[in-house]
């Protein structure tokens, strides 16, 4: 029982997290600054109610959370290396999209649950009890996120793109611009899954020669190696627990985040 709840706990966390940011202007009604909703007297005698900057922002924040996902997070390693791993075995559209990412998305929950949580401890807890203004507070949730995408970008990459901007040289991690350290931190990730990618393929490449060369020996040139080497490529793929090695080495890729 432990053990499932220790599993259900980096999804419960996010979860409440998003919840917690989604409800963040409603709350924020007894935190000194902006109210949420803004109730006036209209002239006929009746009440008028108007929405506070806050929400808008955090509408126009929602609308913004793919790319976020995209830029920001696991998401984009995990979700190429799934798709390489797919075509290596040469299984068409099995699993289907929807499964591929639906598995990358809880592995990057699984990823990210350290920095999801350092913020909801340095930003979103001060935030709500009233210990933070709402711009301290976003920059306390930005530094645990800078932090994971600065520990997975190439000092290569992010030195290129500073290059580009005409910014630099950096004497701290916080003089990063963010637009310079987006571009550096997904050209660094798509490097780092096509590397993993170019690894999954050899054995199945092999596989795939060796059946091609014993084909092409016995005469049988018309029949399609394709169809006769998957089933040994699954075969290896669960002989060697695949998926569990997938996952798990995707998730001891990211390199940890010092506190």
């Amino acid at each position: 029982m432990n053990d499932r709840i220790r599993r259900m706990r980096p999804a419960a966390t996010l979860l409440g997290l998003a919840a917690l940011l989604i409800g963040m202007p409603v709350f924020a009604a007894d935190v000194p600054g902006l109210p949420a909703v803004t109730a006036t007297a209209g002239a006929d005698g009746g009440t008028e109610y108007s929405l506070s900057i806050q929400v808008l922002l955090l509408m126009t924040a929602l609308t913004l959370l793919p790319a976020a996902l995209l830029a920001m997070t696991a998401f984009t390693r995990v979700i190429i290396v799934l798709g390489l791993l797919r075509q290596a075995l040469g299984t068409g559209q099995t699993p289907t999209n929807q499964v591929l990412i639906g598995l990358a998305l809880f592995l990057t929950f699984f990823v990210m649950t350290p920095v999801i949580d350092k913020v909801y401890t340095d930003a979103v807890q001060p935030y709500m009890a009233g210990e933070l203004a709402f711009e301290p507070a976003v920059q306390a949730a930005a530094r645990p996120v800078r932090g994971f995408m600065l520990a997975q970008t190439r000092d290569t990459d992010l030195m290129t793109f500073a290059k580009i901007a005409n910014v630099g040289p950096f004497q701290s991690d916080d003089e990063v611009p963010f637009t310079v350290l987006a571009a550096s931190f997904l050209t660094s990730e798509l490097t780092t899954a096509f590397q993993i990618g170019f690894m999954l393929f050899i054995p199945f490449v092999i596989i795939d020669m060796v059946v091609a060369s014993v084909l092409m020996s016995m005469g049988m040139m018309m029949l399609s190696p394709m169809l006769i080497s998957l089933p040994f490529k699954l075969m290896l793929f669960v002989l060697v627990d695949g998926w569990s090695l997938i996952t798990g080495t995707l998730a001891a890729s990211f390199r940890a985040v010092s506190p």
